[in-house]
């Protein structure tokens, strides 16, 4: 499954900002899922598409996303509207804030911009995903 010492430390350190980047966005988006069945009018509407559509999008991203993410399922689709909610949260939501406001969303942004740029790594359901196609059309170094 791996070349060598480096390319399993690559997909172990990929391993673990997914789940780090994915677990923590659950946080925020647990409560704003039960607010989607609760009150979902009561949502703040940063680029103008209504409260009920926003929350939406947000609990989309920050639930269903969050947990592709750490699965590493489609990481460089999930991971995009991860890296847009929080530039929203950053720029939009809280662009009259103080940076120190702005910091928490940047650091989540810069860490799914990471994992869109790097793919999930070999320790996810796209690397074995990729890993059984290459083995089925001959492509694998290791294809028998």
């Amino acid at each position: 499954m791996f070349d060598s010492k480096k390319d399993t430390e690559h997909s172990m350190g990929l391993l673990i900002l997914r789940i780090a980047m994915g677990g923590m966005m659950l946080t925020h988006g647990y409560p704003k899922l039960l607010k989607l069945f609760s009150a979902p009018d009561k949502f703040a509407d940063p680029i103008g598409l209504g409260p009920e559509f926003s929350l939406f999008l947000a609990v989309l991203a920050e639930v269903l996303c969050a947990i592709l993410l750490i699965v590493g399922a489609g990481t460089r689709f999930v991971a995009v509207p991860l890296l847009i909610t929080m530039l929203v949260a950053a720029f939009i939501v809280h662009g009259d804030d103080p940076f120190k406001k702005q910091e928490f969303a940047l650091l989540y942004a810069s860490g799914y911009l990471t994992l869109l740029l790097t793919g999930g790594g070999k320790i996810s359901v796209d690397g074995m995903f990729k890993n059984y196609v290459d083995r089925f059309l001959g492509l694998s170094s290791d294809a028998r």
